[in-house]
């Protein structure tokens, strides 16, 4: 192989799916140079992880994506139950909660998967980056100084490769990591993107059909005039057939095959949990469903996937940008991988009607309080723990202070003289003073790029030896 025939970047990143899309959207906005492939020739057309929970929502709004999403989705719909043909009620399958200061979503967000990376690819071109479609990867060759893809294209030579290509895994086989894992419902399943003839069926309501060979449902997309269509096999096998799922829906709801005019795309499954007994090998990383496995039932995989990127595109980014020790990396796993696990269970135990779609769900909970970069705590809260929102003090909110590529040193209802930091970390670390605040408290929080709090204290002793693992320094303190 001639030397100067390979491609050199600094992230390849395999699969342009939310989680590889996200995170191409990340390095982008830090100046890393990376290189997203696909390989199919568009990106996934279907609707299939349409649930948006509200951490991922303020993570899509840093990413610069919030507008757009909030102009083409909207608040998912309240369940109406059918039986016999006959509407038997409403039941709202989700817990709601008015927004407020600290969590300014209150509510899962539906958008149709192909929406939502649509918009992260519109985003990743804004920023100069693109997707190499037709692009499949066919094997891996690492060392300690990066890896070399081969590619249908040709070959890559990368200083990481981040594995994004769903729970087939390519990358994941060829490095012969295992997955643990179950089957959670026995029962095949279909879904299916369709569109309603007329007045057939109202757009008000999440439609839910019981059964006793399993239940149906159709839900109506935002933005769209199409409906997601999930089918239940207890007996059989699906048909994803255009005519096979119109016949499904004849014979097991109230409305006729002729009322389906359209199916726009269908494919089948089988709910099953799985989590990758590793998050890292050498140089390569597992994200998104290539490192876990989720019924959709929860409403998980996609946040979780989409977070996966959120942690590891800051890392990669003070690692290659701002000399940060290579072992800052290892923390991805060490934090992402024990949420995953708890999102895979909760997941299975929604899926099996063992807990109802509450405030776990919605992910504002999740943190690293046992994580290896939380150190401290002041006020009302504790390194690890998601930053709340709220009034900045200069007519901002404070997520539009944290919003971007940057930390930031916050500096809460306290006379502490900040600290000077050193020349390349002056423009890493933004550091805004604002009154005491009642989900803070009073104290110093420095904010990590991904809106967790990495080192808080009551003064600013501690900061200078936090900072160092993080390619960041102090002049003085």
């Amino acid at each position: 192989m001639e030397l100067n025939s390979v491609k050199e970047t600094e992230v390849l990143i395999v699969g342009a799916g939310p989680c590889g899309l996200a995170l191409a959207c990340d390095l982008a906005r830090r100046g890393v140079r990376a290189l997203l492939v696909e390989q199919a020739p568009a990106l996934f057309p279907g609707s299939r992880g349409k649930g948006i929970q509200p951490r991922t929502r303020e993570v899509l709004d840093d990413l610069g994506v919030g507008d757009a999403v909030r102009t083409h989705g909207g608040p998912a719909p309240v369940g109406m139950v059918w039986q016999d043909g006959r509407r038997q009620g409403e039941h709202d399958m989700f817990r709601r909660a008015e927004p407020t200061e600290a969590e300014p979503y209150g509510e899962p967000w539906m958008m149709p998967q192909w929406r939502t990376q649509e918009i992260l690819l519109a985003r990743l071109r804004e920023l100069g980056g693109d997707v190499a479609f037709s692009t499949a990867l066919t094997g891996l060759d690492q060392d300690t100084e990066g890896v070399t893809a081969h590619l249908t294209t040709g070959p890559v030579r990368a200083s990481y490769l981040v594995a994004a290509d769903g729970g087939r895994s390519t990358v994941r086989r060829a490095l012969a990591v295992p997955m643990t894992g179950e089957t959670v419902d026995p029962a095949p399943m279909l879904v299916a993107d369709v569109r309603v003839a007329g007045d057939a069926l109202d757009r008000l309501n999440w439609h839910v059909v019981m059964g006793d060979v399993g239940f149906v449902t159709l839900c109506p997309l935002p933005g769209t005039a199409d409906f997601q269509l999930v089918a239940q096999f207890k007996e059989g096998e699906p048909d994803t057939s255009v005519e096979g799922v119109r016949a499904l829906v004849a014979a097991r709801t109230h409305l006729d095959a002729d009322d389906i005019t359209e199916v726009r795309w269908s494919s089948d499954f089988r709910p099953r949990a799985a989590l990758a007994d590793r998050f890292r090998e050498g140089r390569v990383f597992l994200a998104g469903d290539a490192a876990h496995v989720h019924s959709p039932a929860g409403g998980q995989g996609l946040n979780t996937s989409v977070q996966d990127a959120y942690n590891l595109g800051w890392k990669l980014g003070q690692v290659l940008r701002h000399g940060a020790p290579v072992a800052l990396l290892d923390s991805y796993e060490a934090e992402r991988r024990p949420v995953a696990a708890d999102m895979l269970g909760l997941s299975t135990r929604i899926h099996r009607g063992e807990q109802e779609r509450g405030a776990a769900a919605q992910q504002l909970g999740l943190g690293y309080r046992e994580g290896p970069l939380s150190a401290g705590r002041a006020g009302a809260l504790v390194a690890g723990d998601r930053t709340p929102d709220g009034p900045a003090g200069d007519g901002r909110r404070l997520f539009d202070v944290f919003r971007g590529p940057h930390f930031t040193l916050l500096i809460v209802g306290a006379d502490t003289e900040p600290p000077a930091f050193d020349g390349s970390s002056s423009a890493a670390v933004h550091v805004h003073r604002t009154d005491a605040y009642e989900a803070y408290g009073k104290g110093l929080f420095l904010i990590r790029p991904d809106g967790y709090i990495g080192w808080a204290g009551e003064d600013v002793s501690g900061l200078g030896s936090y900072l160092a693992p993080l390619g960041l320094g102090l002049d003085r303190v």
